[in-house]
């Protein structure tokens, strides 16, 4: 993958906030974690009563500003330790609220050089929102970032102080601001290259099990196609393993460039893949048939493969009373028609819509 497109590839990659929690809650980990964001806190909460009255802190004794600062870090605090994980969207409304207000806290602070390096604090909501969000969260705060940088430098040099002090607090800063981005995309390169395949560069198992739940609730139709190469072992047997990794990856092209950029091609086992795609019953049959086609195409190489293909479709504009399946049951519904398919001889279309059941059907025979 090169530069532009692993840019462009992070840019838009819609991170699985649900998924990252679930995984931090597996590991037993989410609670140490709530633990130290509910200290960080405190830490703020008591940071604003030991300055309150000094040089340092915000006029008045102990002052508004100071007050504010207290109260906020002890509810940010309480609502970590005592209520559940948050959902995405008051994640990202935490984060907002706490941005917001360290700039404004810092903006009455008297010393106008410990003001600004009040900044810091910044990195912790940047680090967060580095893990849990996606590259337009992290953006939108980075902008903010910079610009309280850029506000709280300034109004060192316009009180007094010297220009050079400014300006290298500012460059200081505004490095560390800037660094946060290139850590998500550290973070985000590891987890895409734990979620793919590296044979063939798709997801692997566990990579469309985090993106199969994504497309159900985004689509109302949605089909899963699963293929299973016929008789692959003959091909590993009879032209070695290193040919048998070229069918692989030739397969994984072709199902890549016959399927729309809404769909999701995965690499679920040595000769499997699956397609998800937001198709209706209607189009499922022969959707499967055009990718069976595709896979089976002779060319490039001597060696021509075919495919046993199971197709499972949730269609509520078919069922409308029926309930939504679970990702795992539709996966489940589209492994055990490509079964069937494999039974019957394979290099065949084996269709199961979760609703009025549909029989087999031959690529090669009429519709």
């Amino acid at each position: 993958m090169n530069n532009g497109k692993t840019l462009r590839a992070w840019w838009s990659d819609p991170v699985d906030y649900c998924w990252l929690v679930r995984t931090l809650a597996a590991r037993s980990a989410l609670i140490p974690l709530k633990i130290l964001i509910g200290l960080a806190g405190a830490a703020i909460a008591v940071m604003g009563a030991v300055i309150a009255g000094t040089a340092v802190g915000p006029p008045g004794d102990p002052g508004l500003a100071s007050t504010i600062g207290v109260l906020s870090g002890t509810l940010w605090a309480a609502r970590w330790w005592l209520l559940p994980w948050p959902n995405r969207t008051e994640s990202l409304v935490l984060v907002c609220c706490a941005d917001v207000l360290f700039t404004l806290e810092f903006l009455q602070l008297p010393d106008r050089l410990f003001g600004a390096m009040g900044v810091v604090l910044l990195l912790v909501t940047g680090g967060y929102v580095s893990f849990f969000h996606s590259a337009r969260a992290l953006a939108a705060h980075s902008v903010w970032s910079l610009l309280s940088v850029a506000v709280l430098s300034v109004r060192i040099a316009t009180g007094g102080g010297d220009v050079r002090l400014a300006l290298a607090v500012a460059l200081l800063l505004a490095s560390v601001v800037c660094a946060i981005p290139a850590f998500q995309i550290l973070s985000w390169l590891l987890r895409t290259e734990s979620l793919s395949d590296p044979l063939t560069e798709l997801l692997n198992r566990r990579g469309l099990e985090i993106r199969l739940p994504l497309l159900m609730d985004r689509y109302p139709a949605i089909c899963v196609i699963c293929f299973d190469l016929d008789r692959f072992k003959s091909v590993n047997d009879t032209w070695g393993h290193r040919v048998g990794d070229l069918v692989l990856v030739r397969t994984a092209h072709r199902l890549r460039d016959a399927v729309g950029e809404m769909a999701v091609v995965a690499r679920t086992g040595g000769e499997e893949f699956v397609v998800v795609a937001p198709i209706d019953a209607a189009a499922a049959r022969s959707e499967g048939e055009r990718l069976c086609h595709a896979v089976a195409e002779p060319r490039e190489t001597a060696v021509v493969v075919t495919a046993s293909v199971g197709v499972a479709v949730f269609d509520p504009a078919v069922c409308p009373r029926c309930p939504r399946p679970a990702p795992d049951r539709l996966l489940q519904s589209a492994d055990a028609a490509m079964y069937r398919a494999k039974q019957s001889g394979g290099n065949l279309v084996v269709v199961d819509e979760l609703t009025p059941p549909l029989d087999h059907h031959h690529p090669n025979e009429p519709t």
